[in-house]
């Protein structure tokens, strides 16, 4: 019985074994675009002189914080290393992680789009730069906040049937 609820918990996201490709697919595609667009940000933010304003000194925390914590839990799943640690909750972190990085880009969208007016002049390749950053920052926030509603689901356990979350206590 133990073997068949390993099988069926390999990603810890409540979905039959004939989904979980699909899944897991889906969420290493997210978690991607998550990582190409926030490193845009990123960089786009950091070939300016953001040190002269806070409010970028806000922008690169968040974007480089949830960058590095993203290719973090990328890595875990990419090489399954969360299987070794089955008594995490994994749908419950993510979607906390998700639910957190979605909120932090908030401000951070806010912040770099209410300044790009203050800190540049129009035209300049600076200016150009940070309007992109925010674009960016805002397509990183709808990134992540897609993450969420799929981790609040994978967490819920929408798509899995009763037999399949009572064999795995709830997590699968």
């Amino acid at each position: 019985m133990n073997a068949l609820v390993v099988k069926e918990d390999v990603l810890a996201y409540g979905v039959s074994a004939s989904r979980k490709g699909a899944r897991r697919g889906s969420w290493e595609a997210r978690t991607a675009t998550s990582e190409v667009l926030g490193l845009l940000v990123w960089a786009l933010i950091a070939d300016t002189p953001y040190h002269l304003y806070p409010a970028y000194g806000w922008v690169m925390f968040v974007a480089v914080f949830l960058w590095l914590v993203t290719i973090v839990f990328f890595i875990l799943y990419l090489f399954q290393l969360h299987m070794k640690l089955y008594m995490v909750p994994w749908p419950l972190v993510l979607m906390i992680f998700n639910v957190g990085a979605t909120v932090l880009y908030i401000t951070a969208f806010i912040t770099c789009s209410a300044s790009v007016e203050l800190t540049s002049l129009k035209g300049t390749g600076q200016y150009n730069q940070r309007a992109a950053a925010s674009f960016f920052s805002c397509l990183v926030m709808i990134a992540y906040g897609v993450s969420a509603f799929f981790s609040f689901q994978a967490w819920r356990g929408v798509g899995s049937n009763a037999a399949t979350s009572q064999m795995a206590g709830g997590y699968a």
